[in-house]
């Protein structure tokens, strides 16, 4: 924590939560935003479906390998630094998406995308654990997802809009005037919260050092999995949204803001329940409360596919109660994982974001195309993956000091 923290930050705690959640959002904003047009764009461009589908893959790979970077490089440089380029980046890259003419050029914007989307998630996540304590930490941590969460459900619904009104190309030119609004909004406002003590040598040995450290921690990785992979059982349905909503449930584009806005309902009262709890219950038991949900909710997806109901609402809710579950779990797990190494917490915050998006742009390029072709399927596979992370959590929880939890 920053000696002078109370100094840096003198505003609410919910200002700098809507300031952080803001470069958190970014980089779902930018999967969701375009996914209503992915007809429109594959027929301009002459991309079949599993190209476009690509184009998803092309993003998560790009965001998952400089998140294994954005926290290291903060460590050494300072936080406020590796946020302003990476907003530069994305606004630039944006334009790129405007323009490509064609699905190559369209894959490589979007990978550059991802490599800058996540610079202001990973960072957020560290400057929070700089400027408090733990407990008033997770408060802003689960503040900074509910704030997050409109983000998500707004992005469809604009998409939408930009595709009915104007056309796909105006999504991306919307994406570019956003990352440039960002940019100029942290320059004024976002705070240095790194102390000058605290910083780490950008030397690759120091670096490469530090990653074998928390890469050999058998606890940080069952903590990253157990937070990452739960994700995925939620996630998978957002990448899925144009088969599964568009074909499955027979919405149209302008109607897919309905899952999003019950999904992402779930993660706001689920971060809103588990900022409740902070200092209230211990953060053990909170996060199994959060897993019963889960656990809950997993059972009632698959027994719903299995009775055959296809109403659409019928399919929505099961994903909304899963995603309460995993708000009420994630700001917890992932400041127990940043406490275990606090020099090193951007490296950790870079790290856990890397091994998340890691797993999500496998099943965005892999998973969502094999399961994709029927409503059991991914359910099934929601289900395995938040079975994995569940055993992660089961096997870690006993290793980790009783100060943690």
């Amino acid at each position: 924590m920053h000696p002078e923290a109370d100094k840096l930050w003198r505003g609410p705690r919910w200002a700098l939560a809507l300031l952080l959640a803001a470069l958190s959002a970014l980089g779902p904003f930018a999967i969701d935003t375009y996914l209503p047009a992915f007809s429109a764009i594959a027929a301009d461009v002459g991309a079949t479906p599993v190209q476009m589908q690509q184009t998803l893959a092309a993003y998560l790979a790009g965001f998952a390998l400089m998140n294994l970077f954005h926290g290291a490089i903060s460590d050494s440089v300072g936080r406020r630094p590796v946020v302003l380029v990476a907003m530069a980046l994305f606004s630039a890259a944006s334009v790129g998406c405007a323009l490509a003419p064609g699905i190559g050029e369209l894959l490589v914007f979007r990978t550059l995308q991802g490599m800058s989307a996540g610079g202001g998630m990973v960072v957020g996540r560290a400057i929070i654990r700089d400027l408090y304590a733990p407990h008033d930490a997770q408060r802003v941590m689960s503040q900074v997802t509910i704030w997050f969460g409109i983000a998500p459900a707004l992005a469809p619904l604009i998409g939408g809009w930009l595709l009915v009104g104007i056309d796909w190309h105006a999504i991306f030119w919307f994406m570019a005037a956003l990352g440039a609004a960002l940019l100029v909004l942290m320059w004024r406002t976002l705070p240095e919260s790194l102390h000058p003590s605290q910083r780490q040598s950008l030397h690759p040995v120091h670096l490469l050092r530090g990653y074998w450290q928390l890469g050999a921690s058998p606890r940080f990785l069952a903590l990253a999995l157990s937070s990452g992979l739960p994700f995925n059982g939620m996630f998978l349905y957002v990448l899925a949204s144009p088969a599964w909503l568009g074909g499955h449930l027979g919405l149209a584009p302008t109607q897919f803001y309905w899952f999003f806005c019950i999904s992402v309902g779930g993660i706001m009262l689920g971060a809103l329940c588990s900022g409740r709890l902070a200092g209230r219950i211990r953060r053990g038991r909170q996060i199994g409360l959060g897993w019963g949900v889960m656990v809950m909710a997993t059972a009632l997806n698959l027994g719903c596919n299995a009775a055959g109901l296809t109403h659409p609402l019928a399919a929505m809710l099961p994903v909304g109660l899963y995603s309460f579950g995993w708000a009420v779990v994630v700001p917890v797990v992932t400041l127990i994982l940043l406490d275990l190494f606090p020099e090193r917490r951007g490296m950790a915050s870079s790290v856990q974001a890397f091994l998340g998006s890691l797993a999500n742009a496998l099943v965005a390029g892999v998973l969502v195309p094999l399961v994709m072709h029927a409503t059991m399927t991914l359910a099934l596979a929601s289900a395995a993956l938040m079975a994995v992370g569940l055993l992660a959590w089961m096997a870690v929880r006993r290793h980790l000091p009783t100060s943690l939890l």
